[in-house]
């Protein structure tokens, strides 16, 4: 357990020390030495499950299995490249007058307890402690949304608060249900919230009030998750919040949100006997990646395009998950993976090229390849990995969701295979001008810091030339665990 406490020690001591001195110049590399501490000791955690098995910690609060230990690991590679971007990008915004002293380090705290909450509730074993740190999460990421203090960050800022905050309120009562379920099944009422207690009992708990209660759970958690029609705060955050933060928000925030209901739906499905927790599952998702699609071609500012983007993406996990059965899980589950690398280092070649162009508008960002080669092949490259174009992991993944569809559900190809052409549609009529057009004279000379995005990219790719023994094993140990069966 010393390398799941050292996980979560250090972003909780780097939020800590980071608001006192994240206004220093240094404080940068600080942010990074505590991500690069949190890195390592996720990646012994995780060596220490996949060799050994899942770990209960003596007071039951910790449980770690193949399932959460794999997005604890990408939640702290995610953060350490994030950081590592982040130094640069946010010393500019510092130079040009964006931020002062106090609100680098409220960014740079903020960014450590970000990581924390993420990480907590990701290894929690008590399903109420998994509540609070995703609540947590909220507040502080509604500290980044509205740091710039314009008029229209307070705005989102304030609606990311109020939608979100209804949303987990919504979640917070069907985690009350879930422990009323369970209390006529589990003796010592003290032990009515813990994961492992809870699936041992699920199959015996009212099915009545666990078919209520997943109900509250997908309204409250698909907020997070950002599921049509609950999605109105995330296109919004992402435009108006820091860079960094769309890349964490995207990248883990979203993932974390959708753990959490996979877990309960992995409670729902012995207790009501039948299939409904998972075709409410699979209408909400694939409902958010129509929607999510069309709107793909709406939209006029970068940073809330490729959040749509996100809501398609997410949408079409929650689908999956929802399918259920081990191809449709085993795809989700590296579904996760490769968008979380993509979405990130996209989100990172957005905030590069909005700062060259000094805008977000997607009319003003013109010739990237010409004016800054890195800038624009990277905006290309991670278009054509997001949009599932082979061979990159994006395109395995949604293959594999693809053939369990057409196994469990071939009525529904249809309209997935309408939904990615639309919004293929939707990504390139506005990419090709920013990446190919002719560069305006006005554009900025920025410190541009492309490493990160050059090795997401590389592991995308990777993923989907040839997956690694490790991984399809881990994926699939995951995959046993949710669904009682594997694909290997």
């Amino acid at each position: 357990m010393i390398a799941l406490y050292a996980t979560l020690f250090f972003p909780f001591a780097g939020a800590l020390l980071l608001g006192l001195i994240g206004h220093w110049k240094s404080a940068k590399h600080v942010n990074i030495v505590f991500c690069v501490g949190a890195f390592i000791a996720a990646g012994m955690l995780a060596l220490d499950v996949f060799s050994n098995g899942p770990i209960l910690s003596d007071g039951k609060l910790f449980y770690i299995d193949a399932f959460n230990v794999y997005l604890i690991l990408l939640n702290a590679f995610v953060g350490l490249t994030t950081s590592i971007f982040s130094g640069p990008y946010m010393s500019h915004e510092r130079d040009i007058g964006r931020v002062g002293d106090k609100r680098m380090r409220l960014y740079h705290s903020m960014f450590q307890g970000f990581l924390f909450t993420m990480l907590a509730a990701l290894s929690t074993n008590n399903l109420g402690i998994l509540w609070v740190a995703i609540e947590a999460a909220t507040l502080t990421t509604v500290l980044l949304v509205s740091l710039y203090r314009t008029h229209e960050s307070i705005e989102a800022g304030w609606k990311y608060f109020i939608i979100c905050g209804v949303g987990i309120s919504q979640a917070l009562f069907g985690t009350i249900l879930v422990y009323f379920a369970s209390a006529k099944v589990i003796p010592g009422h003290e032990d009515g919230l813990l994961w492992t207690v809870l699936q041992l009992h699920a199959a015996n708990m009212d099915k009545g009030v666990m078919a209520l209660a997943f109900v509250f759970l997908l309204v409250g958690y698909g907020t997070k998750v950002g599921l049509v029609p609950l999605h109105n705060w995330l296109p919004d955050a992402h435009s108006e919040g820091p860079t960094p933060m769309s890349a964490i928000l995207s990248g883990l925030l979203l993932n974390v949100a959708l753990y959490a209901l996979v877990r309960f739906k992995m409670l729902a499905d012995p207790a009501l006997g039948n299939h409904l927790a998972g075709n409410l599952m699979m209408g909400f998702g694939l409902l958010s990646f129509s929607v999510a699609g069309i709107l793909l071609h709406r939209q006029y500012d970068i940073k809330r395009m490729f959040s749509y983007s996100s809501i398609e993406h997410m949408g079409l996990m929650t689908f999956a998950f929802g399918i259920g059965g081990p191809l449709a899980t085993f795809g989700a589950l590296l579904h996760m993976i490769v968008h979380s690398l993509t979405k990130s280092a996209i989100f990172v070649t957005v905030g590069q090229a909005s700062q060259i162009a000094g805008t977000q508008v997607i009319s003003k960002i013109r010739g990237l390849i010409r004016s800054n080669p890195a800038v624009g092949w990277s905006l290309l490259l991670g278009t054509c990995a997001i949009a599932g174009f082979p061979p990159f992991g994006v395109f395995t993944s949604e293959f594999l969701l693809f053939t369990a569809t057409i196994k469990s559900y071939p009525w529904l190809v249809l309209p997935l295979l309408v939904g990615l052409a639309v919004a293929f549609a939707g990504l390139f009529r506005n990419i090709q001008p920013m990446v190919f057009g002719e560069p305006p004279e006005d554009q900025r000379k920025v410190p541009v810091n492309m490493w990160p995005v050059f090795i997401h990219l590389a592991l995308v790719l990777w993923l989907g030339l040839a997956i690694p023994t490790v991984l399809a094993q881990w994926l699939n140990q995951a995959t046993i665990m949710i669904v009682g069966q594997g694909v290997l």
